[in-house]
């Protein structure tokens, strides 16, 4: 099973990472449904301070261009994602309007 692992910034606002972090514990049901029917089988994101660590598990007809494509087309994705850039900012390097950066595997027993 493919697994990808992403990093993102969370504002560095307490408060902020607080009312993420109760987002993230109802995440919308439409939301929920977006990820199964792209392919993501598992999908957990940790934090440490205000950056998240994302690791996703997709199955074998997993792609990324696929998940764009459904989530574009998806007015309840786009409205989730439009309230969460209230509460992330992309890593140094990134362009404008990017989010989440991936980390490269370094280690692995």
């Amino acid at each position: 099973m493919p697994r990808f692992c992403f990093a993102l910034d969370l504002k560095d606002d307490p408060k902020l990472i607080e009312e993420y972090e109760r987002y993230h514990e109802a995440v919308w049901p439409d939301i929920l449904q977006s990820l199964k029917k792209s392919g993501i089988v598992d999908m957990e994101i940790y934090r440490v301070l205000n950056r998240l660590f994302m690791i996703i598990e997709g199955n074998e007809e997993f792609s990324f261009e696929k998940k764009m494509e459904m989530d574009r087309a998806n007015p309840k994705v786009q409205e989730w994602e439009e309230l969460m850039w209230n509460y992330q900012q992309g890593l140094p390097g990134l362009a404008a309007g990017e989010k989440w950066m991936p980390a490269k595997l370094v280690f692995k027993l």
